[in-house]
């Protein structure tokens, strides 16, 4: 039975967002037992409500609707992926000047989670544009991909399971194709390389 691809988004984003929403209520917590400075839990309060509100602004672009008017501008992009990546394991190079349309965002967006799970250390993830390409370049000290995952995004197979950390696979080939785009990507032993 194949899942309520629903369902798996509603679980992804709940699950990315438990994090900095419980870092967010132990400041809290710890600002109820202190009797004076109160600097570092206000620190770790803001830096979590700023994690929570960038990654609910990702998941906006990445899981939403996009009709082919809309565009992004760069300055959100920068704006969410800088606040994303504050605190984590990843380092996102956009690369791409002025507006973007929101469909190939949407694409980006999704491919960057995919290939993150190839990045179990982290690492650097740089989004460039090759004429009417877009290539995005993930490096870090280790590289794993679940190659069954990865191939079934050229050839999708129908009753192929994802779970819902990997809802970005399930959705990326239609979300491709709505963006008239075809993936394409090489992995090598210390990066992965994808163009659409």
């Amino acid at each position: 039975m194949r899942p309520d691809i629903a369902a798996l988004v509603g679980s992804r984003i709940c699950h990315d967002l438990i994090s900095p929403i419980g870092a967010i209520s132990n400041g809290v917590e710890l600002l109820s037992l202190t009797d004076g400075d109160t600097g570092a839990e206000i620190d770790l309060i803001n830096e979590s409500v700023q994690n929570a509100a960038a990654r609910i602004r990702y998941f906006r672009i990445a899981y939403g609707a996009a009709s082919a008017e809309q565009s992004v501008s760069r300055a959100e992009i920068l704006s969410i992926l800088s606040a994303t990546a504050r605190g984590g394991r990843f380092n996102y190079l956009w690369q791409i000047d002025g507006d973007q349309p929101r469909r190939r965002v949407r694409c980006a967006l999704l491919l960057l989670q995919a290939m993150e799970t190839a990045l179990p250390m982290g690492g650097d993830l740089q989004i460039r544009q090759d004429g009417a390409s877009w290539v995005i370049r993930a490096e870090g000290r280790r590289l794993n991909v679940d190659q069954a995952l990865w191939d079934n995004l050229r050839e999708p197979e129908a009753g192929f399971h994802h779970t819902a950390a990997q809802v970005q696979f399930a959705l990326l080939p239609a979300v491709l194709s709505e963006a008239d785009s075809k993936l394409d990507f090489i992995v090598h032993p210390d990066r992965l390389i994808a163009r659409f």
